[in-house]
């Protein structure tokens, strides 16, 4: 059995410790190679599910995905939990006022290596633009933050225009509502595992969405899909 070491939680998925590079070209894209054997990512949830964290998808350019997320901005557009910002890359490519937010230094650094505004803040801290915003975008995930997802969305409504939405990422159909802890376990094959601090998350189901959005003063304007991963776009009561 292999043994695990605390570290900080998502910042090994982001920067050299976890194997892949920070350093990027001009359209952020990673330049250093990948190594042989690179370091596995999961986001471990206490209740055994265990999701293998897309880190090469984060690092590398926008998917097509992305691009119509992206394509479905028409202003203003915070994206909160910004990683490494491909998102906040293409919406600024496109020509949109566009801000990253995130906690960690690191995907802060990486999203300004992009050429784009990103701040670190916690999303429950003031943010610029409150009640101004176009969009507000919760993509890869990051409806889990906080581990309320009635509180974020609550949150996410107030950062938002009187005619502004909300688009997140929600699981598929059958996922249903699931709070609770998570923490990222990092490792390679035949390697210690190394083990971040809990923290509290959530999930939300295409299903359970409506009724989570409800109770936030939010309404399902839209829902959508692309390849296997499900989308709503939330506007106000």
């Amino acid at each position: 059995m292999t043994s695990a070491i605390s570290l900080d939680g998502f910042d090994v998925v982001l920067g050299r410790l976890g194997g892949w590079a920070a350093d990027q070209d001009a359209r952020g894209t990673p330049v250093a190679p990948m190594p042989a054997a690179p370091t596995d990512h999961w986001l471990v949830h206490t209740d055994g599910r265990r999701d293998l964290l897309p880190v090469r998808r984060w690092h590398g350019p926008p998917e097509p995905a992305i691009e119509s997320l992206a394509a479905r901005c028409t202003g203003p557009t915070i994206d909160l939990g910004c990683g490494p910002g491909r998102l906040t890359r293409a919406l600024a490519q496109r020509g949109l006022v566009a801000l990253g937010v995130d906690i960690s230094a690191e995907a802060v650094r990486l999203t300004q290596g992009r050429g784009v505004v990103a701040l670190r803040r916690d999303v429950f801290e003031p943010l610029p633009g409150e009640g101004r915003w176009a969009h507000a975008l919760l993509i890869d995930g990051n409806i889990g933050i906080g581990g309320d997802p009635v509180r974020l969305l609550r949150r996410c409504g107030a950062l938002i225009a009187v005619d502004g939405t909300l688009v997140v990422e929600v699981d598929p159909p059958g996922a249903g509502l699931w709070q609770g802890q998570a923490y990222v376990l990092s490792g390679s094959a035949g390697e210690r595992e190394l083990r971040g601090p809990a923290f509290r998350w959530a999930r939300v189901g295409a299903e359970a969405v409506a009724r989570t959005a409800a109770a936030a003063g939010l309404r399902v304007a839209d829902r959508f899909q692309f390849g296997p991963r499900w989308f709503a776009e939330l506007a106000r009561s």
